[in-house]
């Protein structure tokens, strides 16, 4: 299992728009998406519910329950455990974690995967990282990718302690930043016995080089510098101040990549705000904690998964679609890349007709026994 796959199309695939930076740094450490905009405002306010965009869909063949669990640092984590409704609880079934993007919750994405799964015949269940949704952390929307790992072998520990779960086959699937959040933990935990990803954002490289490695050092610099200020700050009484993340408001002047995101964390195709946080901090993480991103390095080591099994799945339009080719670069076998034909990054988090859950299904068929 060590060729690129490309569905509906075996060419090699285009371009796609031009990948802009993640992060444009400036002086006041201000993160924003993309530069420029040739969209109406007004058209691109219009939510797209092509492709089947069903983000919070929901199946009569599955029941699910809100679950907690805790931490090794004895903090909770709320979870969505979905169960086939023909599931034989008397055996010992596979199960599945799925992880939501970065500066999402379970409902956005996460939700969606592990219903989809739960009706292929798999224990499935979503999560919302520490620091989001209804998982523990104060402040909210901390960068903690440590503690954002262990979820995940936290969600082992949980599913692992079900009579109906087998413990030897459990794996996981991170969505957009939790497909490197899930390869960090998956590298010291092997009781993941495998691992797919889907339109996976290597926040540690996100952070320090932006898309397409388009931010200077001195960039970089100027952003911890500035993080750093807010930490005296925040030391000395101030409230927590955030970046990047979503837009509120479409202009003239908003990016490509924000619209993308706009259309769905901003429009009711998408749009969740989780209990006690305002809709103007979601998916923004705060200043002073988003210098730890710099730190995280989740593909070094990547290769030390194998033998347990690797899926990177990518839009062969995403903006993001570097850091799956990077993971799958430098993972050793078994792995597979497969680029979705004519998907950007966002259109995997919810068009069910892009997002290929067979091949989501065969992958775990075939390697959680």
């Amino acid at each position: 299992m060590t060729d690129e796959t490309y569905l509906d199309d075996l060419k090699t695939p285009t371009t796609g728009i031009d990948r802009r930076n993640l992060l444009k740094m400036t002086g006041a450490g201000v993160a924003a998406l993309g530069t420029i905009s040739i969209f109406d405002t007004m058209t691109a306010k219009a939510q797209d519910m092509s492709n089947g965009a069903s983000n919070f869909y929901t199946s009569d063949r599955v029941t699910s329950q809100k679950v907690t669990f805790k931490t090794q640092y004895q903090t909770a984590v709320a979870g969505n455990l979905f169960l086939p409704k023909d599931m034989d609880q008397a055996a010992k079934n596979p199960a599945i974690i799925v992880g939501h993007p970065m500066g999402a919750v379970k409902e956005q994405s996460a939700n969606l995967y592990a219903t989809k799964m739960a009706e292929q015949g798999f224990v499935a269940m979503s999560i919302d990282l520490p620091f989001w949704g209804e998982s523990e952390g104060q402040p909210r929307n901390v960068v903690s990718p440590e503690a954002y790992a262990e979820a995940f072998s936290a969600g082992v520990d949980f599913l692992g302690s079900q009579p109906f779960v087998d413990r030897q086959n459990i794996g996981a699937i991170g969505v957009c930043g939790s497909g490197s959040f899930v390869i960090s933990a998956a590298k010291i935990d092997p009781r993941i016995k495998a691992v797919a990803t889907v339109s996976m954002y290597d926040m540690g490289a996100a952070f320090r080089d932006a898309l397409n490695k388009s931010q200077t050092v001195e960039q970089r610099k100027a952003f911890i510098a500035t993080a750093a200020e807010q930490r005296w700050a925040e030391a000395d009484g101030a409230g927590i101040q955030h970046i990047g993340g979503t837009t509120l408001e479409l202009t003239a002047e908003t990016d490509p990549i924000q619209r993308e995101f706009y259309d769905f964390y901003r429009t009711p195709r998408g749009e969740f705000t989780p209990a006690g946080v305002t809709r103007e901090t979601t998916t923004k993480p705060s200043l002073s904690s988003s210098v730890k991103f710099m730190n995280f390095y989740p593909f070094n080591d990547i290769e030390t998964i194998s033998p347990r099994p690797m899926l990177f799945i990518s839009g062969d339009q995403a903006h993001s679609k570097e850091f799956s080719q990077e993971a799958y670069n430098r993972a050793s076998e078994p792995k597979e890349l497969v680029w979705v034909k004519g998907a950007g990054h966002v259109d995997l988090y919810d068009r069910v007709d892009l997002i290929p859950f067979d091949k989501l299904k065969g992958f775990f068929d075939q390697h959680l026994a």
